[in-house]
Formats: C-alpha cells, sequence, structure tokens
C-alpha cells in the first residue's frame, strides 16, 4: 500500500467522479484491481487523521485493540435493539458502561445497578446522546404539564419550551435544539469562556417572564474551541431551583476525571446531573463511532421513547426488568455490536496505559506551550486544558486566519 505523507488532500472538489465510472459493475472484479485503485484514487483524497501531523478539530483515536474489535463485529453483524436480539451483546454494554463510568469517576447514581434507575448505553456520537436527552426533557416536560393542565393544547404548551446552552458550546447542541424543535438560547460566556449559575439564573427569570418554560440546560464541561468548563456546581443550583434537567456535554474532558493528579473543576456538580456524555474516540484509544451517555433515570427516556409491536415483544419474563431495551434509550431501533471494541480495547491494554496515553497528549501541550511562551510573536487565548492550547500571532488576526 502507498502510504501518502501529506496530511490534507490536495485534490479539488469533484475529483474522484472523474476517476470512477458512473455506472457500478454488472460483474465481478478482481480484488487486486480494487485496492490498486483504492491506492491510486481514494488514498489520495483522505484527510489522514491518524497522522502524526494532524493538528485539526479534536483527536479521534484507535489502536490496534480496536481495529481488530470491529473486525470481529462486522464479521459477526449482530443488530442488537433487545436482549433477545443479541443477550451478550446488550449486557456487555450495560457492563462497559459501568466500566467507563467508574474510569472517569462518575457519581454511583449512573451505573447499571441491580437496584436504582441509572444507566449508561453506548450512541454513534455526542450529537446522537445531546439530541436524545433534549427530546426526552421536552417530553417528560410536556407529560407532567398536560396532566396539571389537559384542556391546553400539545402545540400551545410545547411553543413555550426553551433550552440553554453557553455561545461556547458545541455546534451538535444547536443543532439538537434545531431538530427537536425546541429553541436553544446560547448565553454569553463570561471573561473565563464560562457560563455561571448567575448568567443562567439571569435568562431564566427573562424567559419566565416572557411566558416561556426553561426545560433543559446544557453544560460544556470542555468546550471545542477554548476547553472552558461551564461552572456546573453553580448551576446544578439554579436547574434544581427552577426543575431544569442538567445534561453535561463531557465529549473530550471527562478524560481528565480518570488521572488522579489533576482537579478539574466543578466536579461536584456531577452528582447533580440528570444526563452525562463522553466520547471514548477523543480519548481512549477507540475508533469512532462510540459515544457513551449515562441517564440519572432512563425512564425518563425510555417511556416516552417506546414503541411497541409485536414483533418487539419480551421472550423471557424477566427479560424487561433486568435487561436493558436499548431500543427504547435512543433515536435508532438498532445499534452495531459497539461494546465488543470498548471490552476489548480496555482489557488488552488495561486502564493505566490508557491512562498515560492521555497524560501524554496532556503533557505534549504544556510542551507546545512553552515553545510558545518563549516566542513574543504569539499570544495564548484562555488557558491551557487537557491537550488543547489556543493560540494566535499577535496585533491581529489576519496573519492567523490566512
Amino acid at each position: 500500500m502507498i502510504i501518502y505523507s501529506d496530511v490534507l488532500p490536495s485534490v479539488q472538489p469533484g475529483y474522484l467522479h472523474n476517476l470512477i465510472p458512473n455506472e457500478a459493475p454488472e460483474n465481478p472484479e478482481n480484488w487486486n484491481n480494487v485496492l490498486d485503485d483504492f491506492n491510486k484514487f481514494i488514498m489520495p483524497g483522505l484527510t489522514h487523521w491518524q497522522s502524526p501531523y494532524f493538528h485539526a478539530y479534536f483527536p479521534t483515536t484507535t489502536s490496534y485493540p480496536s481495529m481488530v474489535a470491529e473486525f470481529i463485529a462486522a464479521g459477526i453483524s449482530v443488530l442488537n435493539f433487545s436482549w433477545v436480539c443479541s443477550p451478550a451483546a446488550t449486557e456487555l454494554e450495560a457492563i462497559v458502561c459501568d466500566w467507563i463510568a467508574k474510569f472517569i469517576q462518575l457519581p454511583e447514581k449512573f451505573l447499571n445497578l441491580p437496584v436504582g434507575n441509572g444507566g449508561g448505553s453506548l450512541h454513534n456520537s455526542a450529537s446522537d446522546a445531546i439530541l436524545t436527552c433534549v427530546i426526552a426533557a421536552r417530553e417528560k416536560n410536556f407529560k407532567e404539564l398536560q396532566k396539571k393542565f389537559p384542556k391546553i393544547s400539545k402545540h400551545e404548551i410545547l411553543s413555550k419550551f426553551i433550552g440553554y446552552a453557553s455561545d461556547q458550546s458545541n455546534s451538535s447542541i444547536e443543532k439538537a435544539g434545531l431538530l427537536s424543535a425546541i429553541p436553544i438560547r446560547l448565553l454569553q460566556a463570561n471573561e473565563n469562556f464560562e457560563i455561571d449559575g448567575e448568567i443562567l439564573r439571569k435568562a431564566v427569570i427573562e424567559d419566565l417572564n416572557a411566558d416561556k418554560i426553561p426545560i433543559i440546560f446544557i453544560a460544556s464541561y470542555g468546550t471545542t474551541g477554548l476547553c472552558s468548563f461551564d461552572n456546573i456546581d453553580e448551576l446544578a443550583s439554579v436547574c434544581k431551583e427552577y426543575n431544569i434537567w442538567l445534561h453535561i456535554d463531557a465529549a473530550y474532558a471527562a478524560i481528565g476525571n480518570a488521572l488522579p493528579e489533576l482537579d478539574f473543576p466543578y466536579k461536584n456538580g456531577f452528582n447533580y446531573a440528570h444526563s452525562i456524555n463522553f466520547n471514548l474516540p477523543k480519548s481512549m484509544l477507540i475508533n469512532y463511532d462510540c459515544c457513551a451517555l449515562w441517564l440519572e433515570n432512563v425512564f425518563d427516556i425510555s417511556k416516552h421513547f417506546n414503541v411497541d409491536r409485536i414483533y418487539l415483544k419480551h421472550y423471557h419474563e424477566n427479560e424487561s426488568t433486568i435487561a436493558p431495551d436499548y431500543r427504547n434509550w435512543q433515536l435508532a431501533l438498532g445499534k452495531r455490536f459497539k461494546a465488543l471494541k470498548v471490552w476489548i480495547v480496555m482489557r488488552i491494554l488495561g486502564m493505566e496505559e490508557i491512562r498515560n496515553y492521555v497524560r501524554k497528549t496532556f503533557k505534549l501541550a504544556e510542551y507546545f506551550e512553552q515553545f510558545l511562551l518563549s516566542d513574543d510573536r504569539f499570544e495564548i487565548i484562555g488557558k491551557r486544558r487537557a491537550g488543547l492550547v489556543c493560540f494566535r500571532i499577535k496585533n491581529n488576526n489576519n496573519l492567523t486566519t490566512k
């Protein structure tokens, strides 16, 4: 195979249409010819995210155990949406979600315990997880208000709902608002690029006075742009006071809580969150896609996402009470066997090896920061957090933009 050193391809939009036929082949082709075309046509048009010279966007990791696990999962090709479909896939997902929750020091209420209502599941991405929680918060609030005010129409109730997030938050949050028909008000962060309790309280009071109903706040635990942290300790208090669902988007920075020597801020707020998401590919050497979502009360989602058909019935008496029905915890009916690669990577590498990998990425950021500080042409924006250093050329932004 030819290895390309360029991280960013030099091709122009539409290049592949000139190289590949417009019609699919009617007859089988030789594997060697296909692989040859892959090297000649496909590889030159790929952006190489795994290159050591790739510094754009967020990290997306992989490892040999993860690759092998994907190969096995693809070969087995099982679908998982209820226990009977693939008992091991369902139960392994619950187990590895508990492993991860303990690894990043989540409160016990998020574990899949025999008693209690918490639990975790694996989704495609943070976008799916956040959208799931926004819809769940919408339906939960709608059902409660419908009982109190049965004569008010559903449209009238839903039109009053509003959610909140930081203007520093990930674009997936704004998109979740668009898809769920719940306006997400992006609040201006303070000088530390975070949202505190006072900022949220002011917005909530404004919207209540405007006859709006606040239903969810999506806190950023490590924003995409600056890895800043919303003050979830204060935000939790406001959300509790006004009965607002508190979701924590910890897609990247939650991994820092696995390092005992680190002391990321506002960890106490995790105790009061209704839900939390964490992207494994960003730091745990598990390839995309795989995002964990934990819920304080899984019934806040499952009772609103449940659609029963005869072919989805339970076949074991205790199946519905012991095993999760993951079809009712997510947007799609079925899912791939994501838990297999999580289980294999965590066993083959071990948790300390994953911690050491994360330590190395954080240390590289510190190392890079020292170079910037020694050069008076540059300035650092915000604080170095985790593996992220934000910088620019001084005086104006023209050269940085270029």
